[in-house]
């Protein structure tokens, strides 16, 4: 009586959350009061993939979603982005009959590195896909090694867990489990012979505390790492970007399968691989899901262009108090080689809680802008002075302040023509939105 009562509150919960815009996490924590353990009650699916890491779970499991569908298979998944237990009690119960049954092929879960060990307590996926550990969130977070010790109770020995085999961090999960999957890039156009960044988190083994060192980097400190004494090392990889050619904007993959880039960041190439290798363990197909991720365009918003005024603007989406996320996203505009402006917007630190916190600035390598492309960079928002003390540590010197977003536009929107990226969060990005012209 209590599953029923459960399913039927939260399926109720969510219709009415549909009605009045919200209810994405508020209906499963109703259920869960009501049948703690609701989610070992109900029948899941025979598949159950779980993403988790610091960076990339939205958009990797978007893309695992349409290889899955593409192949014919009825996927679930929180496409609402709710990823601690309440929202995933809300995915699995509005999808399940009031008998308790999830009539699908694939549950596909996006879940907080934080809360993993809650929310698969009762339930454990049969493939585990963890993209990354960085710093993140430093407020909420702590340090990586902290988030790394909460993830792991949420690791089953029978699920199968897909890794990054370039992280030295995230690989170590791979430690006294028999079923493992690697994925990461060969040495390619991409890489360099030593770690960039304003800190460098690989310099010691996670397992040992040994000196690193690396053959090659791809970005910050993800690449191919070795300790000099406990013999932690990149492994090989089972799914392996093993060209990369920016100028053509494709990647090959195992030698022979070619997938074309919507966008050129090697943070969209582990994303896509990530996605790649999970559905291959699911089954799917090379052709299939090449096809799928070939030029694939993400839904989530986290990258968008638009007008304003002369200007063809590219919004960069980079998680505040997160600096690979925003390196990664500069290094993409160093690379670009156009005429560009660049505003950087940091308004609201995090949607979910306040915080006034900025320590984080100052692991951002804003340096990469010292290009002769970027003729301008514009800093914005709340936090503008804090950007602003850190750009004076700088060598840039075409760089201004305009507190206020709205002027801030309306300042490039009637000057110059150049290409503009605006590099900002979740939290901020629509403040910016709101006042350009979207494209299609």
């Amino acid at each position: 009586m209590r599953t029923f009562l459960a399913i039927a509150v939260c399926k109720l919960g969510h219709f009415v959350g549909k009605l009045v815009g919200k209810g994405s996490s508020m209906p499963g924590k109703f259920a869960l009061k009501i049948c703690p353990d609701i989610l070992r009650r109900v029948k899941l699916p025979a598949h159950i993939v779980a993403v988790t890491g610091s960076n990339g779970k939205t958009s990797t499991v978007e893309m695992i979603a349409a290889v899955l569908r593409a192949d014919g298979k009825t996927v679930v998944y929180n496409e609402e982005g709710s990823n601690q237990i309440e929202g995933v009690a809300t995915l699995v119960l509005t999808h399940a009959t009031l008998g308790g049954t999830v009539k699908a092929d694939v549950l596909l879960i996006e879940s907080d590195e934080r809360y993993a060990a809650h929310t698969f307590r009762f339930f454990h996926p049969t493939e585990f896909v963890i993209t990354n550990l960085y710093r993140d969130q430093l407020t909420r977070n702590g340090h990586p090694e902290w988030v790394y010790d909460s993830i792991l109770p949420a690791l089953h020995p029978s699920a199968e867990l897909i890794l990054n085999a370039d992280d030295p961090l995230s690989s170590c999960f791979a430690q006294g489990h028999d079923h493992v999957k690697w994925f990461g890039l060969d040495r390619c156009s991409v890489s360099t012979d030593a770690p960039a960044g304003v800190y460098h988190d690989g310099t010691y083994c996670p397992l040992c505390h040994a000196p690193m060192e690396y053959d090659y980097v791809h970005y910050n400190h993800i690449g191919a790492y070795r300790c000099t004494k406990c013999g932690h090392r990149k492994p090989a990889a089972d799914y392996a970007v093993t060209a990369v050619d920016l100028e053509d904007a494709s990647v090959t993959v195992d030698g022979s399968v070619r997938i074309a880039l919507a966008f050129r960041s090697i943070y969209n190439i582990y994303n896509i691989l990530a996605a790649y290798a999970a559905c291959r363990e699911c089954g799917v197909s090379q052709e299939t899901a090449a096809s799928v991720l070939s030029n694939y365009l993400l839904k989530n918003g986290r990258m968008q262009t638009f007008r304003l005024g002369a200007h063809h603007g590219t919004l960069l989406t980079s998680k505040h108090e997160n600096s690979i996320a925003y390196d990664t996203n500069l290094r993409y505009i160093a690379a670009s080689e156009q005429d560009c402006a660049v505003l950087v917007i940091v308004d609201a630190v995090s949607r979910k809680y306040f915080t006034s916190e900025t320590s984080w600035l100052w692991d951002i390598d804003f340096d990469q802008l010292r290009a002769p492309h970027v003729k301008r960079v514009v800093l914005a928002g709340r936090y503008c002075n804090d950007l602003a003390e850190r750009f004076s540590y700088t060598e840039l010197e075409n760089w201004s302040v305009q507190p206020d977003i709205a002027a801030a536009a309306s300042e490039l929107k009637n000057n110059g023509d150049e290409e503009l990226f605006v590099v900002t969060c979740f939290s901020d990005r629509d403040k910016i939105l709101s006042r350009v012209e979207k494209e299609a």
